[in-house]
């Protein structure tokens, strides 16, 4: 098996309030996204694959990397639709829409814990799939020819930690909000499990000039 570096997009429209608003980088976004590629290049790390899920921020994220690697899209990376659900918490429940970065904080966890205990009607999705597909696409990644990176969003980023980890949906949450923007992920396959070896990682992000575009939302 080969390891996976887990990258988040670059900065999309943090005033979005639903999924096609959001899903586009912002311009800081591009930048962040560059400044990865080139730190990647510089340090000559040497991933030969690159995937990515099928989401525009995505996509606006691995082409503004440069790696010069072939781009594999999957759905099954990407996001979970937060938005989708916090519409349903809301409409269903009464518990309203965050409105600046504490809210949001207690807001997530929220979300996923209705979300996993079934307490939402006509969700895009059910906890349970989500969960399998990080599994199962993670899997097929690993199972391929040399080390790859993967373009995908906060929430599977989580959600494969929390697998990595054997952790629940409190400190599930608890990572999801630490990741930032163009961050670096790594598993590696040890006895046969996988073995969170990076977390949050933002080397190129790492100065004094760049400290403001370390960002999360």
């Amino acid at each position: 098996m080969s390891h996976i570096t887990l990258i988040r997009h670059g900065q999309a429209n943090s005033d979005a309030r639903d999924e096609a608003s959001y899903d586009r980088l912002s311009t800081l976004g591009r930048k962040q996204a560059a400044w990865l590629g080139a730190y990647l290049r510089d340090s000559d790390n040497r991933h030969v694959r690159l995937y990515t899920g099928t989401l525009q921020r995505h996509g606006e994220t691995a082409e503004g990397m440069e790696t010069g690697l072939d781009v594999h899209q999957d759905a099954r990376l990407n996001e979970l639709e937060y938005f989708t659900l916090a519409t349903l918490l809301e409409e269903q429940h009464g518990v309203p829409f965050p409105v600046g970065q504490e809210a949001f904080i207690h807001h997530l966890p929220q979300v996923f814990d209705y979300w996993k205990t079934g307490r939402f009607e006509g969700p895009p999705e059910s906890y349970e799939n989500f969960e399998t597909r990080v599994q199962d696409v993670l899997r097929e990644i690993a199972g391929g020819d040399g080390p790859a990176l993967v373009v995908t969003s906060g929430g599977l980023i989580s959600m494969a930690m929390a697998q990595a980890m054997g952790v629940g949906i409190p400190a599930m949450s608890r990572l999801a909000l630490a990741i930032m923007h163009t961050s670096m992920h790594r598993l590696y396959p040890i006895g046969g499990h996988w073995a969170p070896v990076l977390f949050n990682a933002v080397p190129h992000l790492d100065r004094p000039d760049r400290r403001e575009a370390q960002t999360h939302i």
